[in-house]
Formats: structure tokens, C-alpha cells, sequence
């Protein structure tokens, strides 16, 4: 097995994280990418030059992830070196048991609905998590009209919309009061932000359909795709949205989402239950 090795080195923790992993993977025929195996004194391909290999590991948190999985369509493992970390499966104090298991085929591999989105007839950057259309202006609202499958759905006035993955419903769609979705549920989400009427409320819709989002009277807004990709629209464009033939793909060591949920976003304890 060929492992290629990605990570943000900016974080504190990455390198001690990262030399860990490497420790793991010695004797293993790896390649690391280029800022990664500079931050560590190696050398190192960029991203996009990984195609050799069969499984990336990526060391950061969930924006590394993203990336990681904007740029490559191998399967992906995850390894905490930030903060809350989400998507990543692996904490610091367990890699060299899941790289083990990795390297023994002990593992499955998730896939996960990707979004794609099209702004005028030109395709974007396929989304992990979400695609976020908001006023250029703060406090400022646009009247969206969102239409699935060619039926109208609903006209809002509101800060913005989020069209997300089940994936990205543990992220900003879930902020603003949208349902999380398991992932393995095909569907994809619209969640207004900030809606003026209390009866704007969140859609949840099947993977297969097709999303038509335009804004009257248009004004400038801002499309973000997985907090990563920021693109200034001038309010007159159409944007569609439907899920991708493209997939993410993520290696899973245990079936641990909703595990991962009560930990990581509910924060759930024994002791909160005494306490009240």
C-alpha cells in the first residue's frame, strides 16, 4: 500500500501528530505533500500529484479535510490535530493502532454525497459540506426564489441560504436550525439564514433532485463553498444544485457517527443529568 501524507502545518499540534504518524507508517512506502514534508524538513508532490497513491492520511481538522478531499478523490483518513475535528476518525492517542489496521485492510470505506453546484451553466468546486449563498452587505436580506425540480418550493427573504450535504448538516445548516442527517441518508438540505418569517423553515429533499436558486430584485451577495472557495456574484446569476456523480470517500475504522455526534457536537455527560 502507497500512503500519501497531507496536514496544516500552521496548527499547534500538527508536528508532533505528524511524526507520529510517520513513526506508524516506517518501513511503509509513503509520500508527503509538499508544505507538509517542508514543515517536517522532507521533500514532498503537491497535492494534485498524489495520484500514485492508494489512501491519503490528512492531519489537521476539518478544514484539512476539506482540502484534502477538494483535491483528491482517494480515500481520505482523517487524524485530529486541531480542535473539535469532526470529520477526522482518528485522535492523536490512537494512531498507531489505526494505521495498523490500515495497513492490515482493517477498515471500510465510507462514501459520502458530495454537492454540486452550477452558477450560470459553469460547474464550481464540487462541495463536502455545503454551498453558502449570503448578502454581500451585513444585515442586509435578499429575496430568494428556490424551485426543486422545476416546481417553485419557496420564496424567502433572509441573510442567505445553505444548500448542504448530509455531511455538512452537522456544520452551518445545523447552526441555523436545519435537521442533522446521517450520512448514510441520500439527501441534501436548504436551510435559510436568518429568515425574516418564522414560517421559513428548512427543506430536506432527496439526493436525486434538482435545486434552482435565483434572487429577486438582484444585489450583491457572496457564494462560499466549504468555507474555502469565496466567489462575488452580482445577484442576477442562476445557480442549480444536485448531488455529484463524485463522491467522498473516507476510510472508517468503527461506525462511530452518532458516537462522534453525543461527543463531539452534543457534549453529552453523566454529570450534567446529576447536576440537574
Amino acid at each position: 500500500m502507497r500512503i500519501g501524507v497531507v496536514g496544516t502545518p500552521d496548527l499547534s499540534k500538527f508536528k508532533s501528530v505528524a511524526n507520529d504518524v510517520l513513526k506508524a507508517l516506517d518501513g511503509q512506502e509513503s509520500v508527503l505533500e509538499e508544505e507538509t514534508a517542508a514543515a517536517l524538513g522532507r521533500e514532498g508532490v503537491p497535492l494534485s500529484g498524489m495520484d500514485e497513491v492508494d489512501v491519503v492520511i490528512s492531519i489537521g481538522g476539518d478544514g484539512t479535510v476539506l482540502r484534502t478531499v477538494k483535491s483528491t478523490e482517494k480515500p481520505i483518513l482523517g487524524i485530529n490535530a486541531g480542535a473539535m475535528g469532526f470529520l477526522t476518525e482518528v485522535n492523536p492517542d490512537g494512531i498507531e493502532d489505526a494505521i495498523g489496521r490500515l495497513l492490515e485492510g482493517d477498515y471500510t470505506i465510507d462514501e459520502r454525497t458530495k454537492l454540486r453546484t452550477v452558477m450560470d451553466g459553469q460547474r464550481l468546486q464540487d462541495a463536502m459540506n455545503e454551498a453558502v449563498i449570503h448578502t454581500a452587505q451585513i444585515a442586509k436580506m435578499r429575496h430568494f426564489s428556490v424551485s426543486i425540480d422545476g416546481q417553485p418550493a419557496t420564496d424567502l427573504r433572509a441573510d442567505g441560504v445553505i444548500v448542504a450535504t448530509p455531511t455538512g448538516s452537522t456544520c452551518y445548516a445545523m447552526s441555523v436550525g436545519s435537521s442533522i442527517v446521517d450520512p448514510r441518508v441520500e439527501a441534501l438540505v436548504i436551510a435559510p439564514i436568518a429568515p425574516f418569517r418564522l414560517a421559513a423553515r428548512p427543506f430536506v429533499v432527496p439526493a436525486t433532485s434538482e435545486i434552482d436558486i435565483t434572487i429577486a430584485e438582484p444585489m450583491e451577495c457572496t457564494m462560499v463553498i466549504d468555507g474555502q472557495e469565496v466567489l462575488e456574484m452580482t445577484g442576477s446569476e442562476r445557480l442549480e444544485f444536485s448531488a455529484s456523480e463524485k463522491k467522498g470517500r473516507f476510510i472508517s475504522l468503527e461506525d462511530d457517527f452518532y458516537r462522534d455526534l453525543q461527543e463531539k457536537l452534543i457534549a453529552f455527560t453523566p454529570q450534567a443529568v446529576h447536576r440537574h
